[in-house]
């Protein structure tokens, strides 16, 4: 009997090359570990342009994949569990982005040390390959799986630097933080599972087009529902599941850090939209109170909180946690045309903050590495003093990402701002849109703050009575050169990018 059964299976056709941006991750980080276990110790810096330039790979095949959406529009993979469409392309490009430039970060960071070798690089791609099968998720149990392989590489990375107990500690709590969180999310899948009776999210929609039933199983639903939201808040560090995220930011390698604001985050946002915007847009007047509620109180303490902050990743862990009530702006208007035959400005205004976002604050995490790098590897406000009068160039990059964190002008920062804003007002959502521009305000003197203390302080002085000059390790440079201009560019001509991320409307049903 079983034989006959091998004999009838068919396996689901596989498109390879569609497939391609996260199996040239997969096989780089296959070939680091291997090739890295197997020769000796490569020259200096060559770990970190082979993972840039693997991301890098991944990135332009993704684009290719983007035009060839556009020109024959949406589908699924692998027998409907992976969605092939606009969204997750974009999602890949900015997760790609991410992990060249954590990349660019790390190598002057881990030279010297025990981690200097492939294993972090490797775990890189690791953390990007899960974070691209969320955002391409089109089952459920699929996006539990990418999650868990993002999470299992973060909580690795987070604990690397051996020689710190604050690294430890860090990846300890965002480890049992995080097994919390995935155990709601997979109880919430389950329970959805028992109301819908499939897992994969265009069969969910399917089951649910006629209407929903409020006499079947809408309470198993919304108690799943309930428990997906809990999940996914806990990893998008949304207020009041935000407790991992100050302590696990300031203990954890700054490049890691970098890597858990921008790519983590990304990821956790578009499980986010595939989840309520795309499976579940039946229940959207169910969950988008939740979503206003969580949005509100993310964006009061995480910008109140930060102000009171005295170390500089600490600060820029709540300034995340205040970012991500924003992009809940975003989400919250997208609920209001969820399922909708026009879904409204919402989700690509969250895709463009997320990618906007994630150059921010990677180029402000290579500033803070490289003032620790020189102090000691201490990232105390005391430690950007005078930062202007020892390095002004880097103090002016600093400013230019603070100042776009903050929304003002002609930064990228307000082109993200303003989309979440914006779309918030369209759709009706006036309270949510005030409440956001009051805590923007409220968080401009955060960014303020760190830029008094880089222009206007006395800087410390050595023995000898003069200002240790800062050193910028020329990969980081790069870096942070990237960021800026990325930043300033799309502040002042963003039409571009405004105009791709319109289109991830179109996504795979």
């Amino acid at each position: 009997m079983m034989l006959q059964q091998l004999d009838t299976f068919v396996g689901p056709e596989v498109n390879w090359f569609a497939l391609s941006p996260m199996l040239t991750l997969l096989g780089g980080a296959l070939v680091l570990m291997l090739a890295g276990a197997l020769t000796p110790t490569w020259p200096k810096g060559l770990y970190a342009f082979a993972t840039a330039t693997i991301a890098g790979a991944a990135g332009v095949l993704a684009m290719v994949q983007w035009d060839d959406i556009t020109d024959n529009g949406t589908t699924t993979l692998v027998g409907g569990a992976i969605a092939y469409d606009t969204l997750s392309m974009f999602l890949t490009i900015t997760i790609c982005i991410g992990v060249i430039l954590v990349s660019m970060i790390s190598d002057e960071y881990l030279r010297g040390t025990p981690n200097d070798g492939p294993e972090v690089y490797a775990l890189y791609l690791v953390a990007a390959i899960g974070g691209i099968v969320m955002a391409s998720a089109n089952d459920l149990i699929v996006l539990f799986l990418g999650l868990e392989t993002l999470s299992l590489a973060l909580y690795v990375l987070a604990s690397s630097n051996r020689r710190s107990s604050e690294s430890a500690e860090s990846g300890l709590k965002y480890f049992v933080l995080g097994g919390f969180a995935s155990a709601f999310f997979l109880y919430g899948i389950a329970l959805v599972y028992g109301a819908t009776g499939s897992t994969n999210i265009s069969e969910m929609v399917a089951a649910l087009q006629g209407g929903v039933d409020p006499f079947g199983n809408e309470s198993l639903a919304l108690a799943g529902i309930a428990l997906l939201i809990v999940g996914l808040g806990f990893k998008v560090a949304a207020v009041p599941f935000h407790v991992w995220a100050p302590d696990v930011y300031q203990g954890a390698p700054t490049p890691v850090t970098a890597l858990m604001a921008s790519v983590g985050k990304a990821a956790a946002f578009a499980a986010m939209l595939r989840v309520l915007v795309i499976a579940l847009p039946f229940y959207r007047d169910d969950w988008r109170p939740i979503i206003w509620t969580l949005a509100l109180v993310t964006l009061l303490v995480g910008s109140i909180l930060a102000v009171v902050q005295n170390n500089v990743k600490r600060m820029l862990a709540y300034s995340s946690i205040s970012h991500a009530g924003f992009i809940l702006v975003g989400v919250e208007a997208a609920a209001h045309g969820a399922g909708d035959a026009d879904p409204g400005p919402g989700m690509p205004a969250v895709v463009l903050y997320l990618i906007l976002y994630s150059v921010l604050v990677i180029g402000s995490f290579a500033v803070v590495t490289v003032v620790s790098r020189n102090s000691g590897g201490d990232t105390s406000l005391d430690s950007f003093k005078g930062l202007s009068r020892r390095r002004p160039m880097l103090a002016l990059a600093f400013t230019v990402f603070l100042l776009a964190q903050a929304g003002v002008p002609f930064t990228s920062g307000f082109i993200a701002k303003f989309g979440v804003i914006q779309a918030a007002v369209e759709v009706d959502s006036y309270a949510i849109a005030i409440i956001a521009m009051v805590a923007a305000v409220v968080a401009a003197f955060l960014y303020l703050r760190i830029m008094v203390t880089m222009w206007t302080a006395e800087p410390a002085l050595n023995a000898d009575g003069v200002a240790e000059p800062v050193a910028i390790p020329f990969s980081i440079g790069v870096a942070i050169v990237a960021a800026v201009a990325f930043t300033l560019v799309v502040g002042i001509v963003p039409g571009w990018l405004i105009d791709a991320a319109d289109t991830v409307t179109a996504y795979a049903r």
